[in-house]
């Protein structure tokens, strides 16, 4: 029975390749056997295989756009064939499912679209489950002012359920994360391992996330990049001048001369209110 490739795909005949496509896609999809139980579904089916496998070759689409369906079943002559066109007879090969999973790249069409890996049976299309990510898992990296200056790595072992390679049973394992603490990070700083959480058949891994959390230090207080450096100091050195011997983090050894009176406050009365002249660190009484 003579049929128009063209009006089976639904198509104009300037359609463009990606018009082609687009159309097989569509119609290939609702008229599969196994999603459309409709009396005719296999025969449209069957068609729509036909048509593509012709048109979306350029050979045979240009044999069949110049001689029609009969040039290209029946053979054109030679003189005509020189040009490139398709000269010997065209027998579509009536496996429609094969021209299905050519198209689609296997029997599952929608593949592209979810993120379950499992084949799916061409005699059941119906789309995968959606997997989605669990929540992420967030953990206190506590790290010390010594840690946070100077840099440091930080190793820290994990136990997660993790699925076997029969894909249906699960068993927990250990892992090593290792955290590269760079010099000036900060507390609230985030440090992200994606999908390093327990694995699921039907969920994606959670991300673990470690978020910085700084020790006090017995000396400084840390404001921004600034160290605050707190000492007690008597009312006699705050009035007449002392030093300050202060050992930093990167283990120099600063001598700090107050020559100015400081100031002080006691039991809520203002005494004195100067600053050091000498250099820049803050020192505080009480």
């Amino acid at each position: 029975m003579s049929s128009d490739y063209y009006e089976t795909l639904e198509i104009n005949r300037d359609a463009k390749d990606a018009d082609i496509k687009k159309a097989y896609r569509r119609l290939a999809l609702k008229f599969h056997p196994s999603s459309n139980r409709n009396p005719g579904s296999s025969e449209k089916f069957v068609q729509l295989g036909e048509a593509y496998d012709v048109l979306s070759d350029p050979r045979k689409k240009a044999t069949y756009d110049k001689f029609g369906e009969e040039g290209l079943k029946g053979g054109i002559p030679p003189e005509f064939g020189s040009g490139g066109a398709w000269s010997s007879k065209y027998v579509y090969h009536g496996k429609p499912d094969k021209t299905f999973r050519q198209f689609f790249g296997g029997d599952n069409p929608f593949a592209d679209f979810y993120t379950n890996d499992a084949p799916m049976q061409l005699g059941s299309l119906q789309p995968a489950v959606v997997k989605t990510q669990d929540s992420p898992i967030e953990r206190d990296l506590h790290l010390s002012l010594d840690d946070l200056f100077h840099g440091c790595t930080k190793k820290i072992k994990i136990s997660r359920r993790v699925m076997n390679e029969d894909g249906n049973t699960s068993s927990i394992r250990d892992k090593i994360l290792t955290i590269a603490v760079k010099p000036g990070w900060k507390e609230g700083t985030r440090i992200i391992f994606s999908k390093e959480g327990d694995q699921g058949p039907n969920s994606i891994p959670a991300d673990i996330v470690f978020i910085v959390q700084q020790k006090s230090h017995p000396m400084f207080v840390r404001q921004q990049n600034n160290l605050i450096y707190k000492v007690k100091i008597s009312l006699e050195m705050a009035l007449t001048g002392f030093s300050v011997d202060v050992q930093t983090l990167d283990g120099r050894l600063l001598s700090i001369p107050i020559n100015d009176v400081v100031h002080v406050q006691r039991k809520g009365e203002e005494v004195s209110n100067a600053g050091c002249s000498s250099c820049s660190h803050k020192l505080y009484s009480s």
